[in-house]
């Protein structure tokens, strides 16, 4: 099992040491939330919780995700970033290969890049994009991404997207890991036929076995024995060694876990002391015994 520290809507003097603390108590990785923008006016709701309330997120700083990727991998040496996850279709995707590709050869390949759609449709015109059949233009994104990323020329003509033939380098050394995100039927087909694994966003217990059976139904159809195939979730179970066994017996590869919730509106005001101690904590009770 591997383990990936989340943290989110904290001090943005908080991220590098918390990066650094996470890779020397032993986690993978370290998620990267994504946020463009906060409307003044919505009548959005947000998929994540219970209430649908957004408020939290009002006057909280982010900073954009693939500058804080760069900043986090010049403090570490071998700790992973995985974006989570990054909002794809709302950006030109020649440059977020462009982005992608930078990150992962400078750092090593250790971007794994983690994308969705996002849920706002505010994201989407404040980008100058349309909502409108945001899936398709989500799989076109996915192959854009995917091509140029191989450092080979790459051409491609649909529906949203014309390319002539181009090359960008310098290209990661090592396959870029595109991980979709998304609990609909939809997005667990599209992280099969497009990408090289699965990101989940959290929730209920019984839902998430659901989306994992239904995962794995999907794969069977598709013809995927891939070995490699990444499934991350957020789960209870990650808490103990023995959930993690559990989860592991339901193919996930790798666990998200945090020590707060961050769906709270205002400034977080936890100290950063008491942070490293609780993904010290968790690493000394759970990685360690999971992985000696």
């Amino acid at each position: 099992m591997r383990f990936t520290y989340a943290e989110a809507m904290t001090r943005v003097d908080y991220y590098a040491p918390l990066a650094q603390a996470a890779e020397a108590a032993g986690y993978t990785s370290m998620t990267v939330a994504d946020s463009l923008i906060y409307p003044e006016e919505s009548d959005s709701t947000y998929p994540y919780t219970d209430t649908g309330d957004r408020e939290f997120l009002d006057g909280k700083e982010f900073i954009e995700t693939m500058v804080l990727c760069a900043h986090l991998f010049a403090v570490t040496s071998t700790l992973r970033l995985t974006p989570f996850v990054l909002k794809l279709p709302v950006r030109p995707p020649v440059l977020v290969a462009k982005q992608a590709s930078s990150l992962a050869h400078l750092s090593g390949n250790r971007l794994g890049l983690g994308v969705g759609i996002s849920p706002w449709p505010e994201d989407f015109a404040a980008m100058g994009v349309a909502w409108e059949k945001r899936g398709k233009r989500m799989d076109e994104c996915l192959d854009i991404v995917r091509g140029l990323t191989s450092g080979d020329y790459f051409s491609y003509s649909g529906q949203f997207y014309d390319i002539a033939s181009l090359k960008q380098t310098p290209a990661p050394t090592e396959r870029l890991p595109l991980l979709v995100g998304g609990h609909a039927d939809a997005a667990l087909r599209r992280a099969v036929r497009k990408g090289d694994g699965w990101m989940h966003a959290g929730g209920d217990g019984e839902e998430l076995d659901r989306m994992l059976g239904r995962l794995a139904e999907i794969r069977e159809e598709e013809g995927d024995t891939r070995d490699d195939f990444e499934v991350h979730v957020i789960s209870y179970d990650a808490y103990t060694p023995d959930g993690i066994k559990r989860l592991e017996d339901k193919g996930v590869t790798d666990c998200i876990v945090g020590f707060r919730i961050p769906y709270i509106v205002g400034p977080d005001t936890e100290p950063l002391e008491k942070k490293v101690a609780a993904l010290e904590r968790y690493a000394e009770d759970v990685i360690a015994k999971v992985n000696p």
